[in-house]
């Protein structure tokens, strides 16, 4: 079965370039020109993984992946942003965005990012039906991750996690209790790297503090260690 891949941007000239050498890299592609046909296609077509524009019209990229995150279809998402959109980018991480790439970029540079979520996206599904290992769990303090599962629980409730939110959880429970530098998180979640741009770690962080941290401002769970990092850890009983 092949891999569906939904593109969403308004400049034909782009939309033309990537479903070119998204097709000869063995893709299936469908396009949208606006956002509210990208949106319907997202939830219809059930796509692999979406690249999505930020300005587009009739509903930008920013919305779209709000009212997706809303309804819970949780679609990788590889947002495309202008240089100049440095507060919509962060804005459309927070808002549960994967990944973002920022214009003009190579088609070649696109299909590394694109293969970099959908291998993780397969490692999920194929270790969904592992049942040797389906029962392994990580447990700190009320917080319970299910690798295999790719689940995560919070005082027995169910975490609406992005990918890259839930493998960031992952891997800060894999360690607990040692501080990650912000380079090294970037390294083992996103794979690739991003010239020193720290700060989708810290979008990233602040999303899962306010899943399941009582008081963010004060997190018993994910700490921060001034000019170093973070590290999960166990919370302290008062």
């Amino acid at each position: 079965m092949s891999t569906k891949v939904l593109v969403v941007d308004d400049e034909q000239s782009i939309v033309t370039l990537l479903q070119y050498n998204l097709e000869q890299a063995g893709y299936d592609v469908i396009t949208a020109m606006d956002g509210e046909v990208g949106k319907k296609l997202a939830e219809q077509e059930t796509p692999d993984i979406i690249i999505l524009d930020l300005m587009l019209p009739k509903m930008d990229g920013i919305e779209v992946c709000k009212q997706l995150r809303q309804e819970k279809v949780m679609t990788p998402i590889l947002m495309l942003t202008a240089k100049d959109d440095e507060l919509d980018k962060i804005l459309g991480l927070e808002l549960g965005a994967d990944d973002y790439m920022v214009k003009p970029f190579s088609p070649r540079e696109v299909i590394a990012r694109v293969k970099a979520i959908l291998r993780r996206t397969n490692v999920q599904i194929e270790a969904s039906g592992d049942d040797d290992r389906e029962d392994s769990k990580l447990v700190i303090g009320e917080l319970t991750i299910f690798p295999v599962k790719y689940e995560a629980y919070f005082k027995g409730g169910l975490l609406e996690l992005t990918l890259k939110e839930f493998e960031l959880l992952h891997y800060l429970a894999q360690n607990k209790g040692r501080v990650l530098t912000r380079d090294q998180l970037l390294s083992a979640v996103w794979n690739y790297d991003f010239a020193g741009d720290t700060r989708i770690v810290d979008v990233h962080i602040s999303h899962l503090r306010e899943k399941i941290e009582e008081d963010t401002k004060k997190p018993a769970y994910i700490k921060t260690i001034r000019g170093l990092g973070y590290k999960l850890e166990e919370p302290r009983e008062e």
